[in-house]
């Protein structure tokens, strides 16, 4: 019995998995100042658990936390693809420009920091997948420095993503609300329909046969063909090719089968708006978050003990470029607030500030689902291609 609390079995691994998300659920209910972080306390109690010193599965870990992602942006895909491309012409060439200015800032800061405060840059590479939380670009980081024979630069990638990542949740959530005051938005103002006309939406009748189930056949098959797409090398002329990946594939399927799928009348919107996907993206988010915390808070203390300094470096290439960014979106392009805070998230291919958007706007609102999905493709791949491109900077 000890053994299940203290081994790296499945038994214990699921154990301490089921706890982190049901103590982060039951946290995310508290408000301080009518202001709750939600669902993203998953992430901060599965760190807790890790660091008191239990020893997880790891491969058991990884899999969950991908197989989860891959369920969150299928879900977001299905929900927000029949009204997509409608969306993507009305504000999703502004967004994208807004994205790529967004990237481009980020890597700038992240630039004159390792020159300023004399980093390899190399290293702050790492600093900046995590600060913007793409693993995907750390992993493709991460191959540039094994190409390039870069001995032990791996580990220090991994070592800057890891002490960067956590706090780079919280400083996305936190500059979603500070453009609140900055911006004197009122949510008790702020439209939350499609095309921003009533304040009030009636929530769709769901049939009752649609609110206890979901079709699994489309949603396996989306998951099936964009992991395909997901694995297909694009060659930009760098030391490796880029990929969408197991988000970014599943994410562009789910998207065109949403919109495909009501066009053709393969199924409904009351399939795509429906409670069971619903379940699949909370579910999804919720496993992502968890496993998340329970990989890094193993050597969180310690790396941050080591390399406490790439903490701060991480938090300034984390908050600066939304913050210029989304200040310009709202006062400038009068955006959404609740498209803004979705713009946010997928500008940094960041699930978690998705989550707590969701949370903010009221039930029934696409908005954010919207904002993160219209940018999440082209940001996923210029944030692969700029942590390569550091690394190469670096030799």
């Amino acid at each position: 019995m000890l053994n299940l609390f203290t081994g790296a079995g499945v038994g214990s691994t699921i154990l301490y998995l089921s706890l982190s998300i049901f103590l982060g659920l039951l946290l995310g209910k508290i408000k301080i100042a009518k202001i709750s972080l939600g669902i993203t306390w998953v992430l901060f109690v599965g760190i807790a658990i890790s660091a008191c010193g239990i020893s997880l599965n790891p491969d058991m870990l990884h899999i969950i936390k991908e197989f989860g992602l891959i369920l969150f942006v299928v879900a977001v895909g299905l929900q927000v693809g029949p009204g997509f491309f409608r969306s993507f012409k009305k504000g999703g060439l502004a967004m994208n420009l807004m994205a790529l200015v967004n990237v481009a800032l980020g890597v700038l800061i992240t630039y004159i920091i390792a020159k300023v405060a004399h980093q390899d840059l190399a290293d702050m590479a790492g600093v900046y997948t995590g600060a913007i939380t793409n693993t995907p670009g750390l992993s493709a980081a991460q191959q540039a420095v094994n190409d390039m024979g870069i001995e032990g630069g791996a580990d220090r990638l991994a070592a800057g993503y890891a002490v960067a990542y956590p706090l780079a949740v919280v400083g996305m959530i936190l500059t979603c609300i500070v453009l609140r005051p900055l911006c004197r938005i009122d949510l008790k103002k702020e439209p939350f329909t499609e095309d921003s006309i009533e304040p009030k939406a009636e929530k769709q009748a769901t049939p009752t046969s649609q609110r206890h189930k979901v079709n699994l056949i489309p949603i396996f098959v989306i998951i099936a063909l964009g992991i395909i797409i997901g694995s297909i090398p694009i060659p930009v002329g760098m030391k490796a090719p880029i990929k969408l990946g197991l988000a970014g594939g599943p994410l562009v399927i789910a998207i065109v089968g949403g919109w495909l799928g009501v066009r053709k009348g393969w199924f409904t919107t009351e399939f795509t708006d429906s409670h069971g996907v619903w379940m699949l993206r909370e579910v999804g988010i919720a496993l992502f978050l968890a496993c998340v915390g329970l990989e890094a808070g193993g050597k969180f203390v310690e790396t941050v003990q080591v390399h406490y300094m790439w903490v701060v470096y991480g938090v300034i290439i984390t908050i600066v470029p939304p913050i210029l960014v989304g200040l310009f979106g709202r006062l400038v392009l009068k955006m959404n607030y609740y498209t803004l805070m979705g713009f946010i998230g997928g500008s940094h291919t960041d699930p978690p500030t998705l989550a707590f958007a969701n949370t903010v706007a009221p039930e029934g609102c696409k908005l954010p689902n919207m904002g993160y999905a219209t940018v999440y493709p082209l940001t996923m791949f210029l944030r692969i291609f700029t942590a390569q491109l550091l690394v190469l900077l670096a030799v």
